[in-house]
């Protein structure tokens, strides 16, 4: 079964949040390569718990920006805000990946000590990969069936060839 009905493909290339999440994705991805080493570095040494701390606030605002901007596209796309059948699994665990990067936030207001805040920070980044290895795979898959289709003469008139 195909991931997008050629009317979604359609959609799917007229949504200007399709490049929202095609710049994104890169940039938070890179945010949390960046937070982990600055908080993993603070559970190592005991250094730099503010620098830390900025990036994981840098590195919420970014998921809750791709998220965001990601129930815009499924809106446009297929007609959801959020749990579209083609995407309920990857938005799961993007839900998954909201709560504990959120409780960071309640981390903070119960009075969890620094050690604590930060190794939360940790599983929360552990939710995140796995959700963005969930993305990546759907992403080569889409891949795959767009490259199929521009070979096939009835996809062709339907796709895009932009990858």
């Amino acid at each position: 079964m195909s991931l997008y009905t050629a009317e979604q493909r359609m959609r799917r290339e007229a949504s200007p949040w399709t490049r929202v999440q095609i710049a994104l994705a890169p940039v938070q991805f890179l945010a949390f390569l960046v937070s982990f080493a600055l908080v993993a570095r603070y559970l190592l040494t005991g250094q730099g718990y503010e620098i830390a701390t900025a990036s994981v606030l840098v590195k919420i605002a970014l998921l809750w920006a791709i998220t965001v901007t990601g129930m815009l596209w499924e809106r446009d796309v297929f007609g959801h805000w959020f749990l579209a059948p083609q995407f309920f699994w990857e938005d799961v665990g993007n839900a998954v990946a909201m709560l504990t990067h959120n409780l960071y936030f309640v981390a903070q207001w119960a009075g969890w000590s620094e050690r604590a805040t930060m190794t939360l920070m940790l599983l929360a980044y552990c939710t995140y990969l796995l959700n963005c290895a969930q993305f990546v795979a759907k992403g080569i898959r889409a891949g795959r069936e767009r490259r199929a289709a521009i070979r096939s003469p009835e996809g062709a008139a339907h796709t895009s060839p932009r990858l």
